[in-house]
């Protein structure tokens, strides 16, 4: 008897095994449509928790992580203004995810100041004359507030050359280094970028180019010498972050 109901089991389980397999050949189509929406559900969800692929519109949609590891984000340019460049974010671009979140995307510019910059006459007009309507560019970040991010901005030039328009200005004579708002300033990241931002002011200064060339030589000379004190001060620090992270 034992035996009798160990088949009668056996017969059973083979039987319904047999009919999901059927249920399962007629609903194939279902089957595959279900794994996919799970699968395309999960990146999704991934995708929005790492915010990769969200559209930021405001300075404070930006998680704050972001900013502090000076983020590289990508965007369009929209409008040139005396306040800075209106950009539109472009956020990362996943098939298929991307077509769907476009439904819900918010619209809105983001205001970008290019930082350590002060900017002079004459500097939006050339940005105005080198920049292309909507033209492709990327934004670093260092430093926000409520309406507006500082960004060093890049611009590609050509397939292998990128310019930063920060150096740019500078190195044109359209505008004076300054300091870098949103970075620490006992941070290693500011110290570098406030050197590059002064060598390629001090391009200027030599060339006598934008702001420079109406200067008599003894000041040229005199905004040298402050320069150089400056970049000496710059190695005396390095020299101490050096010496301090040997102990």
């Amino acid at each position: 008897m034992p035996e009798r109901g160990g088949g009668g089991g056996s017969e059973r389980a083979a039987l319904a095994l047999a009919r999901l397999s059927e249920w399962a050949d007629a609903h194939l189509g279902l089957l595959r449509g279900l794994i996919a929406g799970a699968a395309v559900a999960g990146v999704l969800l991934l995708a929005r928790s790492l915010r990769v692929t969200t559209k930021f519109t405001s300075p404070l949609d930006i998680p704050v992580e972001f900013v502090e590891k000076n983020v590289k984000l990508r965007g369009k340019l929209h409008h040139i203004t005396e306040k800075g460049l209106e950009v539109e974010h472009i956020p990362i671009s996943i098939p298929f995810i991307t077509a769907i979140q476009r439904k819900w995307q918010p619209e809105g510019l983001l205001l970008i100041r290019l930082a350590g910059v002060e900017l002079a006459p004459g500097s939006t007009a050339w940005l105005q004359r080198e920049l292309l309507p909507k033209q492709p560019l990327w934004f670093q970040l260092l430093g926000r507030d409520s309406s507006a991010l500082e960004c060093l901005v890049l611009v590609h030039k050509g397939r292998l050359l990128s310019m930063c328009l920060n150096e740019e200005l500078l190195s044109q004579g359209l505008g004076r280094a300054a300091r870098i708002e949103g970075l620490p300033h006992h941070s290693r990241l500011y110290w570098k970028l406030h050197k590059r931002l002064l060598r390629a002011e001090l391009k200027a200064v030599k060339k006598n180019k934008g702001i420079w060339k109406d200067q008599s030589y003894s000041e040229r000379i005199q905004e040298r010498i402050s320069s150089n004190k400056f970049l000496l001060r710059l190695k005396q620090f390095v020299s101490w972050v050096r010496s301090s992270t040997e102990r």
